[in-house]
């Protein structure tokens, strides 16, 4: 009996709460304003020594006018679970994966739940608005809020360790349940007017997870578990002093799978993609207001990091003037402003304190990704530990690759052309990409042994033809070396006449410097005998 009464006392007290909100609401409509406000202080005075239980809301807009509450957004994903259980009315609130709905409980709805062993009751409510007036956003008087019900003896319990519980499980709830999403970054001039944002979303789908990629066992399970040490260590990162985050370098040729690992990681850790378009970004400030606004758990790509722009932060003064010029002389673009037309003044030092400045402790759980095909070209200051802390090759398709990729596209584990596949995989460089577009069957009649053979021809061909660009290659390396010698020889030759020419010039230089000399004693000599001759005494 005492146990009916004390489940009847609370349902009791939910059906008081409600009389009297309606009362309420009775009462703010046609009692004079005047008297109000006394009457409205000693009621709540009175209600509350004779009523037992405490009330808390939680209203979806507060703060800023136009952003919701992410309270509110928590509390709607943690009841979520319940109200699919309990509720009787419900409403889709979102779709998971394109399959399963999400649900919610509807407006006015009511549920229970229980924290170590004291009950509490849920409510959603959306009051009516009082006047019909037209607006783009909700009216103060008609937003929903949820009300928490529980009794007064329990209030340090529900305001500490409940509320707290309630946080931690509605983001775990609303991490399972989002369907994720890939953002791309917008230009600078589409931030402002209604709805604007810094991103722009599509669904993200892509079916690509660490058991489908095409890559070493090894290697693959110790990137998988690099990420969910990293998921795990909040805690460690506050430990140690530095943010959040993580920065993973990914080089190699082409279609050696580097945006398939980026999916894989999205789909491993649950994370949303934001894949920034540097050359969209005009500058510097720009770039740190795209990072404030990215939420945590999201992996921040930059794909061809070398491509992108000209991080070194030089202009070419002559280029700029030659393009201003041209603006000048385009009405179209001094219409529009020239915005489209003026280069990203994005620096490498911008995007240094992009990624390992202070700006990057705005937030936390974050990953951040770099491609590039040519590793080489990058700034040692970019790539350096603490910025991409770990740099992941992805190089041509090896053996265990390739069965990775039999199996995915074949279901074969084993063959007899499989030792042929290994002898001429390290023979002959071939990416994972190519490998995968041979094993593909291209109709239904094709099986496992047309695809297999279709693989091996194309690995010979791809051999033969290294081996005649090898080849070619020291042909031609054999020509030019050739010709440098030639030119060398040629260069010294050139040099030993020159030099066989200057000593023969300075022996001839001597010869006529002797001859004249010899000339001069010859013309002495002969002047004094002609004087002797003629009697002349010097």
């Amino acid at each position: 009996m005492m146990m009916m009464m004390g489940e009847m006392w609370p349902q009791l007290g939910s059906v008081i709460a409600n009389f009297a909100m309606f009362a309420y609401a009775m009462f703010q409509q046609y009692f004079p304003y005047q008297l109000r406000g006394p009457i409205e202080k000693y009621t709540q005075k009175l209600f509350g020594y004779v009523y037992p239980y405490i009330q808390i809301s939680f209203d979806e807009y507060s703060g800023e006018w136009f952003k919701r509450s992410e309270l509110f957004a928590t509390i709607q994903s943690y009841l979520s679970t319940k109200s699919s259980t309990e509720a009787k009315r419900l409403k889709a609130q979102d779709v998971k994966d394109s399959k399963s709905l999400v649900l919610a409980m509807d407006d006015n709805e009511e549920v229970t739940d229980e924290f170590q062993g004291i009950k509490l009751w849920w409510a959603s409510r959306k009051n009516p608005p009082k006047q019909s007036s037209f607006s783009f956003y909700p009216q103060s008087d008609e937003k929903r809020h949820y009300k928490l019900t529980f009794h007064r003896r329990h209030r340090d319990i529900i305001m500490g360790s409940y509320l707290d519980h309630v946080r931690k499980q509605g983001k775990a709830i609303a991490v399972s349940n989002r369907q994720r999403k890939l953002y791309i970054n917008n230009p600078a001039q589409n931030w402002s007017g209604y709805k604007a944002t810094k991103w722009s979303p599509v669904v993200f789908e892509h079916p690509a997870t660490f058991e489908t990629i095409a890559m070493e066992p090894k290697k693959k399970e110790e990137i998988v578990n690099d990420l969910i040490k990293f998921s795990k260590g909040k805690d460690y990162y506050a430990k140690i002093g530095k943010a959040w985050k993580r920065g993973y370098l990914l080089y190699g040729p082409p279609g050696t799978g580097k945006s398939t690992m980026i999916a894989a990681m999205s789909n491993l850790m649950n994370y949303d993609v934001y894949d920034l378009e540097l050359t969209t970004v005009k500058n510097n400030t720009e770039l740190r207001k795209l990072l404030i606004d990215t939420p945590n758990k999201a992996i921040i790509v930059i794909e061809d990091i070398d491509c992108s722009l000209d991080l070194t932060g030089q202009r070419k003064k002559k280029k700029e003037k030659d393009d201003e010029d041209k603006e000048e002389n385009d009405p179209i673009k001094k219409m529009r402003g020239g915005e489209e037309s003026k280069p990203s003044e994005v620096t490498l030092s911008g995007l240094l304190n992009f990624i390992d400045g202070i700006w990057s402790a705005c937030g936390g759980e974050r990953i951040i990704v770099f491609t590039t095909n040519y590793v080489d070209k990058l700034d040692p200051a970019l790539i350096r530990r603490g910025r991409m802390d770990k740099h992941i090759e992805l190089s041509y398709c090896c053996y265990e690759a390739f069965k990775v990729l039999a199996r995915n596209y074949l279901d074969i584990e084993s063959h007899e052309l499989f030792g042929t596949i290994e002898r001429l995989l390290g023979e002959t460089n071939m990416t994972p990409a190519d490998v995968a577009e041979n094993l593909m069957p291209k109709s239904d009649i094709e099986g496992a042994d047309s695809c297999l053979k279709a693989l091996i021809e194309a690995l010979e061909t791809a051999k033969e033809e290294a081996r005649v660009k090898a080849e070619e290659e020291m042909r031609l390396k054999a020509e030019e070396e050739a010709k440098l010698k030639a030119e060398k020889e040629a260069k010294l030759k050139e040099e030993e006449e020159a030099k066989l020419k200057a000593e023969k010039e300075e022996k001839e230089k001597v010869e006529s410097a002797k001859d004249v000399v010899k000339c001069k004693l010859c013309n002495g000599t002969s002047a004094k005998q002609d004087g002797k001759e003629n009697g002349v005494i010097h």
